[in-house]
C-alpha cells in the first residue's frame, strides 16, 4: 500500500458505492479493497495528518489503518454510520492512540549531562517506539494476503456463512435465514470452511497436517 502523496489531488468520494466494496472487502476480494483505499485514502490521510503532525508519522497510521479496515470489514454495520464516516473514525482513532503514545514519551533525554539541550528532541526519536514500523505493517499485510488466498480456496458458500457467523457475530440459525439456506446446510460449510481454511494456514506457516483438518465443498 504506497503513501499517500498528494491528498489534495483526489476527489471525495461519495458513500453510495463504499458498501458494496466494504461487503466484497469483508468476503477477501483484494481487489475490492484496492478500490476502497484509492476512493478512500486522500480523506483520510488528511484526517490523520491534522492529527500527527509529522508526515511519516502520519503515513504510517494510514497504513495501519487499512489493516484494520481490511480485517474489521465484515462489522461494519450500514444501519449505524455511513462507510466513509466508519472508515474515517478509525484513522482518527490511530492517529490520536499514535498521538497519545508519543506524549507518553519522556519529555526530556539528555546524553552529555549538560543543560543545553540541544541534540535532546533527536535523541528522544531515536528511542524505541511502539508504533509498527514498515516491517511490521508489512508482515501484517502479509498475513491478510495469505488469509484471503486461503479463504478464496473455499466455495462461496463457505466464505458467506464464515463471514457472517465470525465477522458479523451470527448465530448459524441467523446465517440460514440470512443466506435462505437449510441450517444444515450452513452448519456443514461453516465447519468444513474453517477445517479447510486452518489447514491452508498451516500449510502457509509449514505446521504439520492436523487430524481432521480437511473440508470438503
Amino acid at each position: 500500500m504506497n503513501a499517500v502523496t498528494d491528498a489534495a489531488a483526489r476527489p471525495d468520494p461519495g458513500s453510495d458505492d463504499l458498501g458494496p466494496l466494504l461487503a466484497r472487502t469483508a468476503l477477501g476480494d483484494r481487489a475490492a479493497f484496492a478500490a476502497l483505499y484509492r476512493r478512500t485514502s486522500a480523506r483520510a490521510f488528511g484526517v490523520v495528518l491534522r492529527i500527527v503532525s509529522d508526515r511519516a508519522q502520519a503515513e504510517e497510521v494510514l497504513q495501519e489503518t487499512y489493516v484494520k479496515v481490511w480485517r474489521a470489514a465484515a462489522g461494519f454495520d450500514a444501519a449505524r454510520s455511513q462507510p466513509l464516516t466508519w472508515l474515517l473514525s478509525i484513522a482518527r482513532h490511530g492517529a490520536i492512540d499514535a498521538l497519545r503514545r508519543r506524549r507518553a514519551e519522556p519529555a526530556t533525554v539528555s546524553g552529555h549531562g549538560d543543560d543545553e539541550g540541544g541534540d535532546d528532541e533527536g535523541l528522544l526519536q531515536r528511542l524505541p517506539s511502539d508504533e509498527p514500523g514498515p516491517l511490521e505493517l508489512l508482515r501484517r499485510a502479509s498475513e491478510a494476503a495469505q488469509l484471503e488466498r486461503c479463504m478464496g480456496a473455499l466455495s462461496g458458500s463457505q466464505r458467506t456463512s464464515l463471514a457472517l457467523a465470525y465477522y458479523q457475530g451470527l448465530s448459524h440459525q441467523e446465517v440460514a435465514q440470512s443466506m435462505r439456506e437449510p441450517l444444515g446446510s450452513v452448519k456443514s460449510w461453516v465447519r468444513r470452511g474453517l477445517l479447510s481454511l486452518r489447514a491452508c494456514l498451516d500449510r502457509v506457516a509449514g505446521l504439520p497436517a492436523r487430524a481432521g483438518a480437511t473440508g470438503g465443498h
